[in-house]
């Protein structure tokens, strides 16, 4: 079975189980092409498992005619190598917690574009029937490190989104929303940042007037784990016949892999048309409400114990996080972080239970036997994830007046990451760090061996970097406890197992 021939061999993929879209795609791609209404920027697998997979569905129901354009931040062969070449068909794979799966042929990707096909972006952000135009191009693709004298004279992610909005401005100045679904707090706000960052550069009231009254960045909050395509999932396609498969060792392939569980809620800030997501399980509601979701969430029922799991992984030599949910000492970490320091200073949205969403996680989508999702893979970027994930958690405790040095199991976290900086392992044995943009100015400071003992004045660049923790470590009494912790950790091989089982 070949992807390219799904309509011709239709009744093949049926048999082994495949839901296959319905809709007439020719005809789909062809006004999609000529009147785009959804443009997302980010190509990569949460994409593939979230947002096409909704949008295929809604084709599907006949609630929309319109499908997705996909536009790709990399400049080289990705585009061709796992879109162009299957007709921008692939397969959407979900692991089911009771071991059922679902294979998904999806169709609703019309075209896909390379960020620097600037004349064709320029076709498409020109179109007044464009409505939205979303994003899932992670944390780092906001940042703007520098700006330009006019717009295109740039090729960052946000300077050239930027750039279009102008063009888009100077052909019409339609109205448009811009909806960021990437876990980073206040996500529209901070693509709104960047966005405004250029447009100031340029000097153009109209255009900052444009951007003001004209476009809208609703923020929202997005929860799907989806890791990089699994060689066993692989191997299922493969004995089902399919003939497109690439080697796994890569972050892409012709399908995509992913949890059941996901959510997506939207703040309701549309300028040009409210797009039927929520006919689909989306969720459009107050702006006070997602962001009190976001914080449950990235603050404390997931993304804190991600990243606990994710450092004391590669530390204790895991490579799935299920199988460390096995891990009797890391399930405890786990459970301690998310309810006995989380829960007592959750942010309640009223749409979601804190405690239900959390037990979901502990108990369902963590211990999914059937998800291949890596501690490696969360780990990576944690410097930029800390903040966040953590640091609101210790401002909510300050807030109440309560000492921060009560706590055990987020100091344990912060210790746990500096001793995964030395980039040995409990066994002894050195690891390649996950990718951080912190990484070139963190590692020579914890260049420590096993036996050494660490002085906290030695460290204390990073403990007192607000930037990394979201409050000043020192002054709110933790580096003692952390350091402390880390040289325990230190002392030999096995000692993180032991300082984990003497605390937890």
């Amino acid at each position: 079975m070949k992807l390219i021939n799904v309509q011709q061999e239709k009744q093949s993929w049926l048999d082994k189980g495949y839901e296959v879209y319905s809709y007439d795609r020719n005809k789909m791609i062809a006004e999609t092409t000529e009147e785009p209404v959804w443009v997302h920027f980010g190509s990569g697998n949460l994409f593939r498992a979230f947002e096409a997979v909704y949008c295929d569905k809604l084709l599907d129901k006949g609630i929309i005619d319109k499908g997705l354009i996909v536009v790709s931040g990399r400049k080289g062969s990705d585009i061709d190598t796992y879109y162009r070449a299957y007709d921008n068909l692939y397969v959407a794979v979900t692991l089911k917690s009771d071991g059922n799966v679902n294979k998904r042929v999806v169709g609703s990707i019309a075209e896909s574009v390379r960020i620097d096909e600037i004349e064709r972006l320029k076709e498409i952000f020109a179109k007044k029937s464009l409505q939205v135009v979303s994003y899932t191009i992670t944390e780092k693709g906001y940042r703007v490190a520098e700006t330009c004298e006019k717009p295109f004279e740039t090729d960052s992610y946000i300077g050239v989104v930027a750039s279009l909005l102008w063009y888009r401005y100077e052909n019409g100045a339609y109205p448009l929303t811009l909806s960021s679904h990437d876990n980073c707090s206040h996500n529209g706000d901070v693509l709104k940042s960047g966005i405004m960052k250029f447009a100031e550069s340029w000097n153009d009231n109209g255009f900052i007037e444009y951007l003001n009254n004209e476009v809208s960045f609703p923020i929202s909050m997005i929860d799907k784990i989806t890791p990089r395509p699994d060689g066993k999932v692989a191997e299922m396609l493969r004995n089902d016949g399919l003939e497109d498969l690439h080697d796994t060792s890569y972050y892409m392939n012709c399908f995509v892999n992913a949890e059941e569980s996901q959510y997506l809620i939207i703040e309701d800030d549309f300028r040009n048309g409210k797009p039927a997501w929520d006919k689909e399980g989306i969720i459009f509601t107050d702006r006070d409400t997602v962001d009190k979701v976001e914080k449950m969430k990235v603050c404390t029922c997931l993304n804190p114990v991600h990243t606990a799991l994710a450092v004391y992984g590669c530390l204790l030599d895991h490579h799935l996080i299920y199988e460390e949910m096995n891990d009797e000492v890391l399930d405890k970490l786990a459970r301690h972080i998310g309810y006995d320091e989380g829960l007592p200073v959750v942010t309640d949205p009223g749409i979601i239970k804190p405690r239900e969403f959390l037990d979901t996680v502990i108990n369902v989508r963590l211990t999914n036997p059937f998800m291949p999702d890596a501690p490696q893979r969360i780990a990576m970027d944690t410097s930029q994830k800390l903040p966040v994930r953590f640091g609101e958690t210790l401002k909510a405790y300050v807030a109440k007046g309560k000492d921060l040095n009560e706590l055990t199991y987020i100091p344990l976290v912060f210790a746990g990451w500096l001793r995964y900086l030395t980039g040995i392992n409990d066994l002894g044995e050195k690891f390649e760090l996950p990718s951080d943009p912190m990484l070139g100015e963190l590692t020579p400071i914890m260049n420590y061996e096993l036996g050494a003992t660490v002085e906290k004045k030695d460290i204390m660049s990073i403990l007192k970097n607000e930037r990394i923790f979201g409050v000043d470590l020192e002054e709110q009494g933790l580096a003692d406890k952390i350091t402390a912790y880390l040289n325990e950790m230190l002392r030999e091989k096995g000692a993180v197992r032991k300082t984990l089982e003497k605390y937890v």
